[in-house]
């Protein structure tokens, strides 16, 4: 085991069984074929990604059957804590001593950043679930990298667009203070300009804030119709309870939770967090297929999944996928078969994966349903409406991606 694992997991998935033994630390061969989930365990974004996105991985080992061209498959996972260092040399040390084939999850856009620029370098596949930051297609952008769930730029063109229609033409952010953040603001700021909307302020908050009270009064005290909270996971969440207890909303001033996961809604319940509007990739009970999987998760996890949970499983699978229909795990030749196929699950429908790296996939306007309104414990949300996939990424004409142009 190495040093920062605290999390560690290491499964070996077996065709015959499906049973999830533990393999030996640093044991390597050539007969399987290794994937990690790299994801925050114990932090701020525990409860989006996390333990769940094991369970997610899992399943869709299991659902594969365990094996590819007669490979075993086996899983390994850790927490990075948020700190890029140590996802950077949690990565290295799976890819150098553990062999690993392909890295997903990285719900921190910070280490989703330096992981994929090591991966890169060792050229190593990464299907990024959990980041938003556009600069893992963008300025950063990388041959074996794959964004695979939400980027930044998708998130606004619902949210955002839907609040100034609606009137909220003044923006006052909150932003986390880091590359995440600092995306989201940046992205959601032009979109709100775009519309003839300003933004006329920002405050910077550290991740992990617990108290938001002097962001919060810098936003009631600017005169901007809607307080943008460029954060998430807990972040989120602690802001919008105390901007209940401040009474913004009762006072006049709406709040945009830019980046706002099923967890969220229910830790805050639907008194706190009635009518807000957010843009997902996933809704669990859009559909038959998505309930019948939600529902197994459900099951081992716990809670219903959140988008990036549920993309976890869709990446794995598709992975798997483009690995037995390559004939090999070589990265280059799986790369380019995930390049060219069109991707269909309980996630995703005619998802394309652009040459940015940018997997394409429409995105869903959400509002929290009141409380009369939920049928069930995890019946949250209703769909606003559908944002086409040609209208939430950015188009290969526009990227910056030296990939592309």
């Amino acid at each position: 085991m190495f040093k920062h694992w605290k999390q560690g997991l290491v499964v070996a998935v077996a065709a015959a069984s499906l049973t999830l033994p533990l393999t030996a630390a640093g044991a390597l061969s050539d007969d399987k074929v290794k994937i990690g989930v790299l994801s925050d365990m114990s932090g701020v974004y525990k409860s989006l990604e996390g333990p769940g996105a094991v369970i997610a991985a899992e399943m869709a080992i299991e659902d594969f059957g365990g094996s590819v061209m007669g490979k075993s498959i086996e899983l390994i996972s850790a927490d990075h804590q948020n700190k890029p260092d140590i996802g950077a040399s949690t990565a290295r040390e799976w890819i150098d001593a553990k062999e690993v084939d392909m890295i997903t999850a990285l719900d921190n856009s910070s280490v989703a950043l330096s992981v994929q620029g090591l991966a890169k370098d060792k050229k190593i596949i990464t299907m990024n679930t959990g980041a938003g930051s556009t600069a893992l297609t963008e300025e950063q952008c990388s041959p074996y990298g794959i964004h695979y769930v939400y980027d930044t730029h998708a998130l606004p063109v619902g949210t955002a667009t839907a609040m100034v229609k609606n009137g909220g033409k003044k923006w006052f952010f909150i932003t986390a203070d880091y590359a995440f953040g600092h995306s989201l603001r940046d992205n959601t700021g032009a979109v709100v300009e775009s519309m003839g909307g300003e933004v006329v302020g920002n405050v910077n908050a550290p991740l992990s804030t617990n108290d938001f009270s002097s962001y919060l009064l810098q936003a009631q005290s600017s005169g901007a119709d809607v307080i943008g909270l460029a954060n998430a996971g807990q972040d989120t969440v602690n802001a919008i309870k105390q901007a209940n207890q401040f009474r913004i909303v009762q006072s006049g001033q709406k709040l945009a939770g830019m980046l706002v996961f099923l967890t969220d809604v229910h830790s805050m319940g639907l008194d706190i967090a009635q009518g807000l509007q957010f843009t997902t990739a996933f809704v669990w009970n859009q559909d038959e297929e998505t309930k019948a999987w939600s529902n197994r998760f459900n099951e081992r996890h716990g809670a219903m999944p959140t988008m990036v949970q549920a993309g976890v499983y869709s990446a794995v699978t598709n992975y798997l996928k483009a690995v037995k229909e390559a004939g090999t795990d070589d990265t280059e030749t799986v790369r380019a078969k995930l390049g060219e196929m069109t991707l269909n699950d309980m996630f995703v429908t005619g998802g394309k994966i652009a040459p940015n790296g940018s997997m394409l996939h429409d995105m869903y306007l959400v509002e929290v349903k009141k409380p009369s309104e939920s049928k069930s414990e995890w019946d949250l949300l209703n769909v606003v409406s559908k944002i086409p996939a040609d209208q939430a990424y950015i188009s290969m004409a526009d990227t910056k991606c030296s990939l592309v142009n």
